[in-house]
């Protein structure tokens, strides 16, 4: 029992990506008329994911508090932490059908929440002190992750100013954080094997800012939708690239790394199709949801096969001991 208090908040990305690729299926259920079901289905997978990982990690704190602590001062698993609100912002849009108000309860949690934190991790970054080494796309995760996400929840409820505010400042934080990773993977030492997965996150800010573009946006997507996606497809292409280098590492949890990326690409294809655009586009849309299905469906079994050999929670530091301080 005392190893689940060392689940990392790394775990919360399982919540992101399924409640992504559910999204591509209540987008495809209308354009292609696919069960509606199916997208429900994986919401409700990713309801209750998103309800055991928030109870362990709130149980982390209170009994296993070193955990947490050191966890929350690690420079690279510190910015995971702000999965935690983003998998909040997206329970919001996986309830918005059903009840309104408890969306916009969940909203507001997940908006403070994500925005607190990337506030706290931004000053500590102004604050310098960083080893090299230390900098990967996983800086994204409490800003610009973050401010997408709040602006796709914001534009579904309907509060378009809200989710332009979050939006700009997601955009601008993207903008200066990429050069700084691009660096670090260009000019410094190749990155740690346990690492390159979080490289799978580098997909991410351009396509989960283009579903944000159009959710605070109406009418036939224009020239910045366009370009937003097509700099998210160009960062796809360069991972399949990579693919012999970054999976040295073996197939775990951390490949939960590539899947937001990957379901939000496919949306926003689907969309793209919704929304006017026709020809190479809605064959492309039906591509990249087939491919959306395959990556999440493998790692979300390898996961489920981890769990049941007792393998998918990291074992506990051999001097950590969890307290109830």
């Amino acid at each position: 029992m005392q190893r689940l208090l060392n689940v990392p908040a790394s775990f919360f990305g399982i919540v992101v990506g399924m409640v992504g690729l559910g999204n591509c299926w209540r987008a495809a259920s209308r354009l292609w008329q696919l069960p509606h079901l199916i997208g429900e289905i994986l919401m409700l997978i990713a309801l209750t994911a998103w309800v055991v990982l928030l109870i362990l990690y709130l149980a982390k704190w209170v009994w296993a508090r070193p955990l947490a602590q050191a966890e929350f001062h690690h420079p690279v698993q510190c910015c995971f932490i702000g999965l935690a609100p983003v998998s909040t912002l997206l329970i919001a849009l996986a309830a918005l059908p059903y009840s309104h108000e408890l969306a916009s309860v969940l909203f507001t949690i997940g908006a403070i929440g994500q925005l607190a934190f990337g506030v706290h991790r931004t000053g500590t970054l102004w604050t310098g002190g960083r080893d090299t080494a230390d900098t990967s796309s996983v800086a994204f995760l409490p800003t610009v992750a973050g401010g997408f996400v709040t602006a796709i929840v914001a534009g579904a409820l309907d509060e378009p100013i809200v989710g332009k505010l979050f939006f700009g400042a997601a955009l601008f934080s993207w903008f200066a954080l990429e050069s700084v990773v691009l660096r670090r993977l260009m000019e410094t030492p190749t990155m740690a094997v346990p690492l390159r997965p979080t490289l799978g996150i580098h997909f991410a800010p351009p396509v989960v800012g283009c579903a944000a573009y159009l959710s605070i946006t109406a009418g036939e997507p224009d020239m910045v939708a366009l370009a937003l996606f097509g700099y998210g497809l160009f960062q796809g292409l360069v991972l399949i690239r990579l693919l012999p280098w970054l999976c040295a590492a073996p197939l775990g949890p951390s490949y939960w790394a590539y899947t937001f990326a990957t379901t939000a690409c496919s949306f926003v294809a689907i969309r793209f199709v919704e929304r006017g655009l026709t020809g190479p586009m809605e064959w492309l849309a039906l591509v990249l949801f087939v491919i959306a299905n395959l990556v999440i469906g493998v790692i979300a079994i390898r996961t489920v096969w981890l769990l049941a050999l007792g393998k998918l929670l990291p074992p506990l530091p051999p001097l950590a001991t969890p307290t109830t301080s």
